[in-house]
């Protein structure tokens, strides 16, 4: 008797060989058929232009929206902190530091708005903090310098003398 003739009669002997037989055909075809491969589709990250910042223009980055992004003044540098909405967006509690310059805020480790320069007004000297203060300062833009993405430098308003 050959193979094929064996192979018929067990097939047709029991059922379960037509599944079993079904599978094995099944497996060899996975194996062998050619598989697809589709790429990632690319997507570039947001690219951010570093340019000058006035007061009132990074009153507008205060993160109000959720597509807004949060930028924030330390040291006359401005950086994007909008990956950190949690503490600096308007409900987190570094918030009102949000589209300002906040280094006197940070230097004196004071949230308080009247600590804070109003935007219509020239950039704080700072001249007056001490040394702790000066200190803390410090401490604060290496956090935000290791931490955040640079994207401008804050300048006085041409406007305001």
């Amino acid at each position: 008797m050959s193979l094929q003739e064996t192979l018929l009669i067990q097939l047709q002997e029991n059922p379960l060989n037509w599944f079993l037989s079904g599978f094995l055909i099944y497996v060899i075809y996975s194996y062998l058929r050619p598989v697809p491969y589709s790429l990632p589709i690319a997507r570039h990250t947001e690219t951010t232009v570093f340019r000058e910042y006035t007061p009132k223009q990074l009153r507008e980055f205060d993160g109000r929206t959720l597509q807004t992004k949060i930028y924030m003044g330390v040291c006359g540098n401005v950086y994007d902190v909008t990956k950190g909405r949690n503490f600096y967006g308007p409900e987190g509690p570094y918030g009102n530091f949000a589209g300002r310059d906040a280094s006197r805020g940070l230097a004196k480790n004071s949230f308080d708005m009247d600590v804070l320069t109003p935007i219509d007004q020239p950039l704080d000297t700072l001249e007056d903090l001490t040394r702790d203060e000066i200190e803390s300062l410090n401490d604060w833009h290496g956090h935000f310098t290791g931490k955040y993405q640079l994207v401008g430098k804050l300048i006085n308003d041409p406007d305001i003398s």
